[in-house]
């Protein structure tokens, strides 16, 4: 048994203990709170003037499927820009256990990331969960927790209009994705009519099959947005086909607040720290997470997208937290709240008895540019301890 004591424990669903204490055996928090007796032969760790918190996430990165350091320029893993729609295509299959970022990241207090494909396509594949740890993808892996990654705005029509192909155009992207999303709810229906009468199954088809759960309301879908009217006719077309989605980055979310906040929206924010290089980032503000948070029916994640740029995001949150984000809601942005868009909630995101002992030590404030990482723990596994 590992016993955390005398440091600030931030359970983020709970209370927060000043001096408080935190048992873990084997893998699993056993124990959180202020009066806990520690039992005799309990390795101690002990966080004196420290911050603890449950293991940071970044619910939206690209880290080992981009590649750090890029080996051939302008080529990698994270975007099949082979035909606007590629369902099919999975995260997974791209995962490289000692990618540079993997450590650096870890190291700087977050134990999950998801990885998902680029927003080359309207249609992108399959992202995936990880823990940040082990030799082989699947160690590393979180069974289950695959989710679709779509897109809309310049980068489809950029990528496909340069080659004179459908979509060129925002109109162009609609189509593609109610096209693509039609033909998978026909194939789905026809696989469930198929379970009574075996003779109308459909002829396999893979793209098809990977859409399957995403029409029927099982699998997120994770729609990369940035102008607000691309945000809206993503919500439209998602609320037309019945899907479960997100919206990432969000960039005008501060432009209609209400009216995400009306549709009890999931959004992931970030990046922060970009250069207006696209004319549908222009409107970046530091002020969205702050103004979007404060709205009763969002929730709000942060993130830094791309890879090892990820190391300074809580830093990057403290600068969020100087333009209107709460303490509360810039902690909820990379615990609890990215826990609930990857649906691993039950895992992961809090200190509570029962949940995986992922957990990261600060010297100081999480979000303050002059704090450290001193301890971070997955599965109640140590893998740095500066302490």
């Amino acid at each position: 048994m590992k016993a955390i004591i005398n440091g600030k424990v931030v359970t983020v669903t709970g209370e927060t203990y000043e001096k408080g204490t935190v048992l873990v055996e084997n893998g699993k928090i056993q124990a959180v709170g202020a009066d806990i007796a520690v039992p005799e032969g309990a390795e101690i760790i002990n966080a004196e003037g420290c911050w603890v918190l449950p293991g940071l996430i970044d619910c939206h990165t690209h880290i080992s499927n981009f590649g750090e350091p890029g080996s051939i320029p302008g080529l990698a893993d994270g975007n099949e820009m082979t035909s606007p729609v590629t369902a099919q295509v999975r995260a997974a299959d791209a995962i490289y256990p000692d990618d540079y970022a993997i450590k650096p990241v870890r190291e700087a207090g977050f134990t999950t990331v998801c990885v998902l494909p680029g927003s080359a396509n309207v249609i992108g594949g399959t992202g995936i969960s990880l823990k940040l740890r082990g030799q082989t993808p699947a160690e590393m892996i979180i069974a289950g927790s695959e989710q679709m990654k779509m897109a809309f705005g310049e980068n489809p029509r950029r990528v496909y209009g340069s080659q004179k192909k459908l979509p060129s155009t925002r109109m162009g992207t609609g189509a593609v994705m109610r096209e693509a999303l039609y033909n998978a709810k026909v194939y789905s229906d026809a696989l469930l009519e198929a379970e009574n009468d075996p003779s109308k199954k459909p002829k396999p088809d893979f793209k098809l099959d990977a859409l399957v759960p995403v029409v029927r309301g099982e699998m997120r879908c994770r729609i990369h947005a940035h102008r607000y009217d691309d945000i809206l006719n993503a919500i439209s077309i998602a609320e037309e086909y019945g899907l479960d989605y997100c919206i990432e980055h969000c960039t005008e979310g501060h432009m209609i607040p209400e009216a995400l906040n009306e549709k009890h929206a999931k959004v992931v924010i970030g990046p922060h720290l970009t250069a207006p290089s696209k004319c549908e980032i222009h409107n970046h503000i530091f002020a969205n997470a702050g103004i979007l948070s404060k709205q009763e029916n969002i929730t709000v994640c942060l993130t830094a997208d791309t890879a090892s740029q990820t190391t300074a995001l809580p830093m990057t949150i403290g600068m969020l937290m100087r333009h209107g984000l709460s303490e509360e809601d810039a902690i909820k942005g990379v615990t609890i709240n990215p826990a609930k868009v990857l649906q691993l909630e039950d895992r992961v995101g809090s200190l509570e008895v029962g949940k995986d002992a992922d957990i990261a030590i600060f010297d100081g404030h999480p979000f303050d540019s002059m704090s450290l990482c001193r301890l971070v723990m997955i599965d109640g596994v140590v893998y740095k301890n500066s302490l």
